[in-house]
């Protein structure tokens, strides 16, 4: 997969898949198109009482796409993660033309947390999210839907699911019901 290019990126979302790597120095990536894909709808998302207490007493500062890079190396700076060089590189170029995003939480002037996706049409793929700072990822996720909302989109595909993300409303869905929604969201306009 070394000839692996930001084209061949969108392609491949735009069709159901997205690459990972085993660890993070491995020099392979490997395609990925799950049966069953984790999805948050976005009219059915919730927002966990205590999340919303904690965001009125310790306000974080929101921004996006100021600090890609950062939240990029920040989501791959753990002992276990799929991000590598390969993908490190791809994702900034994809950024770079516009359709990789980042949502970036502040405390004080540091980054204290954040999430990053790609858009293609109205879907969003997120891809990773990280905390130096409590809840901060969870205020990330909740203005990221925030914004998708806002802005017209379908779908917000969370790829697979995990007790963290399932707080919010997510669930699965079978691959061909995700396929349907998928071919839907890329065709329509929406503005990131």
């Amino acid at each position: 997969m070394a000839s692996l290019t930001p084209d061949l990126l969108l392609e491949a979302y735009a069709n159901g898949f997205f690459p990972m790597a085993e660890r993070k120095h491995s020099k392979e990536l490997h395609w990925f198109c799950p049966e069953w894909r984790g999805v948050i709808p976005l009219e059915g998302f919730h927002i966990p009482r205590s999340l919303k207490k904690f965001m009125e007493k310790h306000p974080l500062t929101v921004t996006f796409d100021t600090a890609f890079p950062d939240v990029l190396a920040a989501c791959a700076d753990r002992k276990s993660t799929w991000i590598n060089g390969e993908i490190t590189t791809l994702y900034n170029a994809l950024h770079r033309r516009g359709f990789a995003h980042s949502v970036e939480c502040w405390r004080e002037g540091a980054l204290a947390g954040g999430l990053y996706g790609v858009s293609i049409g109205a879907a969003f793929f997120g891809e990773s999210m990280f905390s130096r700072a409590s809840n901060a990822s969870k205020v990330a996720l909740v203005h990221l839907v925030e914004r998708l909302k806002a802005r017209g989109f379908l779908l917000l595909d969370t790829q697979y699911l995990n007790d963290h993300l399932k707080q919010f409303g997510a669930h699965e869905i079978p691959r061909g019901t995700y396929m349907e929604r998928l071919r839907e969201a890329v065709e329509r306009q929406a503005t990131f």
